[in-house]
């Protein structure tokens, strides 16, 4: 156990100190310790569950501290919130194990004058293991520390939602969600993939409103599966595979996946054009197009070809060369925090300038669709200034496009309106979403 908390303390540290993600970090400093499965298992939910509720564990702590948390020294604190959230969340964990593996560790990494301070606080709080009363502060402030979201996010989703559904998406955020994935129609269907699954030991369910895709609660290492290895899906969420089904690629287009990597969105075109069209897909840095090339030869797609580019920058070859134009455009990913949860902690300015770059991305690629050609904004965020903000500019600034209604499969949770939707977890189960299908005039 001693093993998990360590590893789930050095990739805290990492990510503080590096600013790189989570998911980035945890996979490599786990398989360096060479964690068993159930080790793995506790780590990630020591790692995530910190991230996740970093706030209200700060809150509960507090309550016991003698001194400012803030005076602690960081992987001390680290320590503490590791060990709170033992206590308050992971009912299989004895509390005085929570303790004990947190004075070790501190004496372990040569923090032993912290020891003592450590072993107080967390024995007050395993005495009294209850989340802190927070109906005293104001309903903002409450929110972003029950739920560790910044008060900044709090206060934006307030004005777009309400309270209620305000309080219904930081809940989603900070709860697991499922793995979805499509199916590889020109290899296998719903039912022979998941078939194959089971026989890897994973249990499926068929999406609640998407065609060819199947969700899973408990999927372990998926990339280790035979069905994984054989092509027969990729893993997407049901509202990038949406986005995509708004586009309609149809056999015999020219397609221009803009901003590509991972690749989901090529794949989900290849497969939805039977493998019968010509896809480019492209991306600002090389090495992430590797990842596409890998997944098109496991899955067997012929008809995507990648390329290195700026989306922003333009490429007079291309224009008014495609049929259709996917753009999936960089962001501050605040619709899929429940995936990758310190995105959270991200500096509100460092965000203010995505819009424009946004904007520029925008009106670059859309030089690229030929006349009669559809043009598709995605992002997974859900700020209005980074979505319907960008297009409206855009529409406002060029007569060249007007935006086309789209529809979703019938028991999606929304429509589309004018052309435009956001998705959003609390609603429909999937990631934030936008999505916007503009038309070139003929």
């Amino acid at each position: 156990m001693g093993g998990a908390r360590a590893a789930a303390l050095t990739a805290l540290e990492r990510c503080r100190r590096s600013g790189a993600w989570s998911d980035a970090v945890l996979g490599g400093v786990m398989d360096a310790a060479e964690l068993n499965r159930r080790d793995r298992a506790l780590a990630s939910a020591l790692c995530y569950g910190v991230l996740q509720n970093r706030a209200l564990l700060d809150a509960a702590l507090a309550g016991y501290s003698a001194r400012p948390l803030n005076k602690a020294e960081p992987k001390v604190l680290d320590i503490l919130r590791i060990s709170a959230f033992q206590i308050l969340f992971l009912d299989r964990v004895p509390a005085s194990a929570a303790v004990n593996e947190g004075v070790a560790l501190c004496r372990a990494l040569g923090y032993g004058r912290a020891a003592g301070y450590v072993n107080a606080v967390l024995r007050k709080l395993a005495a009294t293991p209850v989340l802190p009363d927070l109906h005293g502060l104001p309903e903002n402030e409450r929110l972003s520390v029950r739920y560790s979201h910044p008060l900044w996010l709090v206060d934006a989703l307030l004005a777009e939602l309400g309270a209620e559904e305000t309080e219904a998406f930081l809940r989603c955020n900070n709860a697991p969600a499922p793995l979805t994935m499509q199916v590889n129609t020109t290899r296998t269907d719903t039912s022979g993939l998941a078939a194959a699954l089971s026989r890897d030991g994973v249990q499926t369910a068929a999406h609640p409103f998407l065609p060819d895709c199947l969700t899973a609660e408990r999927a372990g290492e998926i990339g280790k599966t035979a069905a994984f290895r054989e092509g027969l899906f990729y893993v997407q969420d049901a509202a990038a595979k949406c986005a995509v089904l708004a586009a309609a690629p149809q056999p015999g287009q020219r397609i221009l996946d803009a901003c590509a990597a991972p690749g989901g969105k090529s794949f989900a075109a290849a497969i939805l054009t039977g493998d019968r069209a010509e896809i480019t897909a492209c991306d600002l840095h090389e090495k992430k197009l590797s990842r596409v090339c890998a997944g098109a030869e496991r899955m067997g797609l012929r008809s995507i070809q990648t390329t290195q580019a700026d989306a922003g920058e333009n490429r007079a070859e291309w224009n008014g060369g495609f049929d259709l134009v996917l753009v999936d455009a960089p962001c501050s990913g605040l619709g899929v925090i429940r995936k990758k949860p310190d995105i959270r902690y991200r500096d509100a300015d460092a965000l203010t300038g995505l819009p424009e770059a946004q904007y520029r991305i925008l009106r670059n690629c859309a030089r690229y669709v030929a006349p009669g050609g559809t043009l598709l904004y995605a992002t997974c965020t859900v700020l209005p200034a980074e979505n319907g903000g960008v297009v409206q500019r855009f529409l406002a600034e060029t007569d060249d496009f007007a935006p086309e209604d789209f529809t979703y499969p019938a028991a999606a949770p929304c429509g589309s309106t004018d052309g435009m939707v956001t998705l959003w977890p609390q609603r429909g189960g999937t990631d934030g979403f936008f999505i916007a299908k503009l038309r070139k005039h003929a």
